[in-house]
């Protein structure tokens, strides 16, 4: 699921591209991820946190781990589980409102800093690792997807939760591209919601590979109101409008409205925009 490349004479001159700097992207991330409220929106998806620990099979006392976790959504949903969870994220403000969630529920979870491209835990430390939209937006692919394998145990599982290219959020990272580029060779998170990528990052290292493709619902008042509170809230769509003067602001609310009018199966009346993401369950040697 190899390239041969031509010979060139050796006259001409060969460009090859930059790789990408991946710490300066991971540092402007990192900001992004900070700025607005992301718990605002990410409350909303508790129901993905829980349908994956399901379909991961969490029990009661196994170690799990959440994978920048955010506000916590797969970390209650293990929690509810009685699973003895560690919560981890690279931006304290989220993992802050995550504790107060866990606390507020009467929760106990070990809430930690940590980056997902580099995990702070022992080889087989966990007997499950969750990410819900989460490894997705790393820099790098490979390295939380290497990370994740050498802290679960053999035998253990890994559950993913992706926003996949063809879904809302995959045309809406698209529309916002048309805007605010990339950086050059960055690959597109949305590859983590194709089964062809999962298989080259996780294949390796795996007995089964299972994948479902699901739908999240976004239900806001209205096309206008779904883009305030992204607008306001979220951090890539924040950044994104920061970025532009105030033309590329009204072009890029004029699409994302056309976008989100075009999805929406509620009628005028309000918004309910469904969302295919990729549901992955990675069984490890």
């Amino acid at each position: 699921m190899t390239t041969v490349a031509a010979c060139v004479p050796s006259t001409q001159k060969i460009s090859i591209p930059a790789a990408p700097e991946y710490v300066a992207i991971k540092q402007r991330q990192q900001a992004t991820w900070a700025s607005g409220d992301f718990a605002v929106i990410g409350t909303t998806l508790q129901i993905v946190g829980e349908s994956l620990a399901e379909a991961a099979d969490i029990r009661a006392g196994e170690r799990v781990l959440d994978v920048a976790a955010g506000n916590g959504n797969a970390t209650l949903a293990a929690a509810h589980r009685f699973a003895e969870v560690t919560s981890t994220d690279y931006v304290p403000a989220l993992l802050d409102k995550g504790r107060a969630r866990a606390a507020a529920e009467g929760l106990q979870v070990d809430f930690r800093i940590a980056d997902a491209e580099d995990l702070p835990f022992k080889d087989g430390s966990f007997d499950v690792a969750l990410s819900t939209f989460g490894a997705m937006f790393t820099p790098d692919h490979t390295r939380p997807a290497r990370e994740m394998l050498r802290v679960v145990r053999d035998g253990g599982r890994i559950g993913l939760a992706n926003w996949t290219p063809e879904g809302f959020i995959g045309q809406l990272f698209k529309v916002i591209g048309n805007y605010i580029p990339a950086p050059i060779g960055l690959k597109s998170p949305a590859l983590w919601g194709t089964e062809p990528h999962i298989v080259e990052l996780f294949g390796a290292q795996a007995i089964a590979i299972r994948t479902v493709r699901k739908n999240f619902n976004f239900r806001y008042r209205s096309a206008a109101h779904w883009i305030q509170i992204f607008r306001d809230f979220y951090g890539p769509t924040l950044k994104a409008f920061a970025a532009l003067d105030s033309a590329g602001q009204d072009a890029l609310e004029k699409d994302i409205t056309a976008l989100l009018n075009r999805c929406n199966i509620a009628g005028p009346a309000s918004l309910v925009v469904p969302s295919e993401y990729l549901e992955v369950v990675i069984t490890r040697h």
